[in-house]
């Protein structure tokens, strides 16, 4: 009787030993893998599209322009946002991110003092009226550079900074590709016209992100709306600062022959922030009017609205040779997007995984994507895994093993 137990497990074993094989086979699973779509009970939601004609009268008017919305990084309205322009003082934020970051990082202070050149002195331009061989305090050239858009005060900076204006601009440049500014290329420190000083609309835009995003603590100065020094009062450049009714708070206007008017504006209201860029605009007055139709159309059709919060469970999915049924999918960060009214109204968002999902998973490991889509356009976000979810042992592969092979399916 002994005899023949023995030989009744050991038969079973040999046939059972190629599906446990196969079972731990981690590359190729045995369990038919089918896509796998869940509709949320949601309502529809549409991505970005180019909202307006080329003939729009929100793309009149200047020869650049790019809107963008920091917290979601989505992109509303964009005219030769990549062409090569020059950047003229809106350079100028660049100079004033490289003083942010010494003082945050505690090696500069406000009331460190820089040394004013001669060379400094001498700079053409809008003027801050330094005195040559005099100690200025950081703070004022950081109102003297905002306010005053001072070229002898960003060259005090530069050379206090790097001992030389062009190697500040190397060092500045090299800085702004770190941050995502691929297409620029600076040679000073205050936009004075050169061949080889250039940008584009895009990476002004996202200079003007990247600032805020970095150094909010230092924000408010791009508020000011004049500085004294030296006994001369100047008003800040920035007319939206005294003219504007759409909430313009920053950032930093420019203006040469070349690349004719142009601004980095930032305008916040009821949880909104827009960055608008817009250069080669015919005069003051054309800049502001351009600024001014885009801000009140971006605020009136456009809101950052939240779909999922970090660690929001979506649903299950089925587990195969693991020791449990099913894990948990679940959305790791919060998605929040910026929608029109009418793109809220067409909502559509779905969550993909392969079905059923290998075991062992381990928690937070992404496993699908979840997808908000419309019409010409759609984001992908990860969907992960809630929980780990350990592998069964040799048995209990052997026995998911002997159940496939019987019913086709898991245990």
């Amino acid at each position: 009787m002994q005899g023949r137990m023995t030989q009744l497990i050991v038969s079973f074993f040999f046939m059972i030993l190629p599906a446990i094989v196969m079972a731990g086979d981690k590359g190729t699973p045995q369990k038919a893998v089918q896509p796998q779509v869940e509709t949320l009970d949601q309502n529809a939601i549409q991505d970005f599209y180019n909202p307006v004609p080329d003939q729009s009268p929100l793309l009149q008017g200047a020869k650049q322009i790019f809107l963008v919305v920091p917290e979601t990084n989505r992109v509303l309205l964009e005219k030769n946002g990549d062409e090569k322009t020059p950047p003229s003082s809106m350079t100028k934020i660049a100079t004033l991110m490289m003083v942010f970051e010494q003082l945050q990082s505690g090696q500069l202070s406000l009331d460190d003092t820089f040394s004013v050149s001669v060379n400094a002195w001498k700079k053409e331009g809008s003027r801050m009226f330094l005195e040559p061989n005099t100690q200025v305090r950081v703070e004022d050239l950081i109102r003297g550079i905002v306010v005053q858009s001072g070229n002898d005060a960003t060259t005090v900076v530069a050379e206090g900074l790097a001992g030389d204006e062009r190697q500040f601009a190397d060092q500045m440049t090299e800085r702004l590709k770190e941050l995502g500014l691929q297409n620029t290329n600076f040679v000073n420190a205050s936009g004075l016209p050169s061949p080889d000083h250039y940008s584009t609309a895009r990476d002004l835009a996202l200079m003007g992100v990247q600032m805020i995003r970095l150094y909010p603590q230092f924000y408010h100065y791009f508020g000011e709306k004049s500085f004294k020094y030296n006994n001369i009062h100047q008003a800040n450049r920035n007319q939206f600062l005294f003219r504007s009714p759409s909430h313009v708070d920053g950032i930093k206007t420019g203006i040469t022959d070349a690349a004719g008017y142009g601004i980095v504006a930032s305008a916040a209201h009821d949880g909104m922030r827009f960055i608008l860029v817009l250069n080669g605009c015919e005069s003051d007055k054309d800049r502001f009017q351009v600024g001014e139709k885009i801000f009140k159309w971006a605020f009136r059709e456009y809101k950052n609205q939240t779909l999922f919060e970090a660690g929001q469970i979506l649903g299950e999915a089925r587990i195969w040779l693991g020791a449990k049924k099913t894990v948990s999918l679940m959305v790791p960060e919060r998605v929040r997007l910026t929608l029109s009214q009418k793109e809220h109204k067409h909502l559509k968002v779905t969550y993909h995984y392969n079905d059923p999902i290998e075991a062992p998973v381990k928690q937070g490991v992404r496993v699908g994507d979840l997808v908000i889509e419309a019409p010409g356009n759609k984001w992908v976000y990860p969907v992960v895994a809630g929980e780990t979810v350990n592998e069964v042992g040799f048995f209990g592969r052997a026995i998911s093993a002997l159940y496939y092979t019987i019913w086709g399916a898991s245990a």
